[in-house]
């Protein structure tokens, strides 16, 4: 890492963290299967895989398709739930002192408070980040996430049980990110995270079914990042609290370009099933240009875009 840059970022709620990389949710496990490929603690911090109220097995496969410069994917939220992560995963998170942000699922607003409220007491969990915006399963997720209404109602009963810093996540399939993004400040988030997947579809021509056993999924990758950048823009603009930004991050320069859109810090999300290492490498690798270009601070960078923003 290039001495003399400040990587260290403050993300709301009283959290800082030692650099403005983490790894997106769904992408990274519960970060503890990457510890051969990096050293966790080099990161920003890790945003687990979405955590429910109870187990849950997924969709039936397939459910991973690769398309051009991205993926699809319509995992389904496969996870231990509640009561096994909190067993499990986060005391051995917690004995390695990585950031941990909790991803948190809910098939309705009642499981989503309930997985919150089971958070709120614990040590270790650095943030939570509310998914409103999953569009690969039936219930919840994509429905909730484009009502500004729900946003804000959500946000603020889950405000209400944790002292934890609270981010949401917010979809881009909406009219409108910016609204969404202010019923979440409304509702006292302490940073938005975007953007989540776009929905897509691939079909097999020959046999003209949907490869994807759903049908739809969630389109992520390098394809998206000129959508994801305009929209962490719009929304640098509507809101006063942080940006997490996200969607096609695979190298340093890439960050730089969330960062003068107006996100704080960012996460790296389908790169990480190309390269397991690729997150620590882009810390280094953005202090590096950071210091190639006079840049003291990273901070410096965030919302400083030039020209015609119309």
């Amino acid at each position: 890492m290039s001495a003399g840059v400040k990587l260290e970022v403050a993300v709301g709620g009283g959290l800082t963290l030692r650099n403005p990389v983490l790894t997106a949710s769904g992408t990274f496990g519960y970060g503890l299967e990457f510890e051969p490929y990096l050293d966790l603690n080099r990161l920003g911090g890790v945003v687990v895989k979405g955590i429910s109220p109870r187990p849950r097995a997924g969709n039936p496969p397939p459910r991973l398709v690769e398309t051009p410069s991205g993926m699809l994917n319509a995992i389904g939220l496969q996870n231990v739930g509640v009561d096994r992560f909190l067993e499990e995963k986060l005391p051995a998170l917690r004995e390695r002192g990585v950031a941990t942000v909790v991803n948190v699922y809910g098939q309705c607003e009642e499981d989503l408070l309930h997985v919150v409220e089971k958070l709120a007491p614990e040590s270790g969990v650095a943030a939570v980040e509310l998914n409103l915006s999953c569009p690969n399963v039936k219930e919840g997720g994509l429905e909730l996430g484009r009502s500004p209404r729900a946003i804000e109602s959500i946000t603020r009963d889950a405000r209400a049980i944790t002292r934890q810093p609270l981010w949401v996540k917010l979809t881009p399939n909406v009219s409108s990110i910016a609204e969404t993004a202010l019923a979440a400040e409304a509702g006292g988030a302490d940073a938005v995270s975007l953007i989540n997947t776009l929905v897509g579809m691939v079909i097999d021509v020959e046999r003209r079914r949907p490869v994807l056993h759903r049908g739809s999924g969630g389109l992520s990758g390098p394809a998206i990042r000129p959508v994801a950048i305009a929209m962490v823009h719009q929304v640098y603009r509507a809101v006063k609290i942080p940006i997490v930004g996200m969607g096609g991050i695979v190298n340093a320069r890439d960050v730089v370009e969330f960062l003068l859109a107006g996100a704080r810090a960012v996460q790296v999300g389908t790169a990480n099933f190309n390269d397991p290492g690729v997150a620590m490498r882009i810390v280094g690798d953005l202090a590096a240009w950071c210091a190639a270009h006079g840049i003291a601070d990273v901070n410096e960078l965030v919302g400083a875009v030039k020209g015609n923003q119309a």
